[in-house]
This record gives C-alpha cells, structure tokens and sequence, in this order.
C-alpha cells in the first residue's frame, strides 16, 4: 500500500489535505477516490487514510485508524560522517535510513571534498532531509531520522550531545577493537568517520580527546558511504 509522509496532527475521522510534497506523489501514482493508503507523521505509528478526493492541486484524504506499528532499531545509531562528494552523500542518507540511523550529522573535515556554508549548505540539508522522508516511505520507518546542518568537525566535537552513548571513531590507524565489541551493551551510539582519504592525526587525537573510542571495521579500506552502512549494519541490525 502507498506510504506517504504527512508531518500534521493526526486522528481518527480527520479530513485534510495531504502537504504539496505528498499530494504530488499520490497524483503521480494515479491514485483515484477510495484508494487506500497509509500516512505517518513521525511521531510514532501509521494511520490507515482512504482518497477522498483528487483535484487539480491537491489531494483530500480521511483518516480512518492508527496501528502502533514501530520499526526502529534496537539501537539508536547516530552517524557523524565526513561528507564524500558528488551523489555518494546522497546515497549514504538513503541507506543510512533504510538501515535505522537515529540521525546523521554531515561534518565538513579538512580533507572533504564537499565544501557547503550559508544558502548552500541549507539547501543541500533540506535536499538530504528529503531524501530520508522518501526513504522511509519506501522502506516503511515511521520515525524519520534528522538530518541535522553541516558542521565543521572542531565545532561539532565542541557541542557534541553523545552524552550518555557510546563514542565511537572509526580509525585505520587506530583502531583495533571490533566495532561490535567497541560499543558494548550501550543502547545508543554515536560512529564518527572521515570523508574520502579519512581524518587526519589530528581530527582524531581531537577526537580522542572529545571522548571518542577508536574502532574498527576490518583491515579493508572502505569507502565512507560504505563505512556508514557497514557499521549501521553491525550495530542497527544486529
């Protein structure tokens, strides 16, 4: 059944219409009066919805019931990546999603590619965000993960929020312990990792220094969108 994001407040018996973004969706699929569909707001659950009617510009739906249906991870994984260039961004937040990331945190680290500040940046956070709304449409998350503004990495190890979760910097030259191993029993974590050619000596001793504990994911050397799917599927699924 189509899914679609609808970020309003939702109850049984509601008339409303569907936000531009989702209204186009559903007229791009044809959809026509009476078709069923599901909704989620991102406050937990899914809400069965019938089409009630389809105009030019907008779509009306009913609200029918809520299922307290949840598809998190067991742990919330937090990714703080240095961005890789071009499309892999894209792709990294697309299966970041899929896989349960909490939330991702672009980090502009001195040897990234990608360089975004001002109007650039807000763009590019809005066109990311987007891609998680689509994404856990498709895959069916109700919780969308935030992806938060870029960040240069000094001043994001300054306001970091990891208290209370496992710290965990994925290092060549450092580490050796597991990933699996490195985070323990802890119920959430934050992963940390460089853009293409890694961190530097020192991003990393800064790193170290904000309380993050090297780790590892093998001996290969992993591309950075790989790296955050392979430890969002080492801890997420696990």
């Amino acid at each position: 059944m189509p899914r679609f994001y609808c970020p309003l407040p939702l109850s049984a018996g509601l008339q409303t219409a569907l936000p531009d973004t989702a209204a186009r969706h559903v007229q791009v699929l044809r959809l026509q009066p009476g078709d069923a569909i599901t909704l989620f707001n991102g406050e937990g659950g899914e809400w069965a919805a019938s089409i009630t009617r389809m105009g030019r510009s907008d779509v009306q739906v009913q609200l029918i019931d809520h299922a307290p249906v949840e598809r998190e991870a067991a742990r919330a994984v937090h990714l703080a990546v240095g961005m890789p260039a071009n499309e892999r961004m894209d792709w990294l937040v697309e299966k970041a999603t899929e896989l349960g990331a909490a939330s991702i945190q672009p980090i502009a680290a001195a040897r990234s590619v990608l360089k975004l500040a001002g109007e650039r940046a807000a763009k590019r956070q809005a066109h990311w965000q987007a891609i998680a709304v689509a994404a856990c449409e498709q895959c069916g998350r109700n919780r969308v993960p935030t992806v938060h503004a870029p960040l240069a990495l000094a001043d994001w190890l300054r306001q970091c929020g990891a208290q209370g979760s496992a710290r965990l910097l994925l290092s060549l030259r450092r580490g050796s312990r597991p990933l699996r191993e490195a985070v323990g029993d802890a119920g959430a974590a934050w992963v940390l990792h460089g853009p293409e050619g890694g961190l530097t000596t020192q991003e990393e001793d800064a790193a170290l220094a904000a309380g993050f504990a090297p780790a590892s994911l093998g001996p290969r050397v992993l591309r950075a969108e790989t790296a955050s799917v392979a430890a969002l599927a080492l801890l997420g699924l696990g």
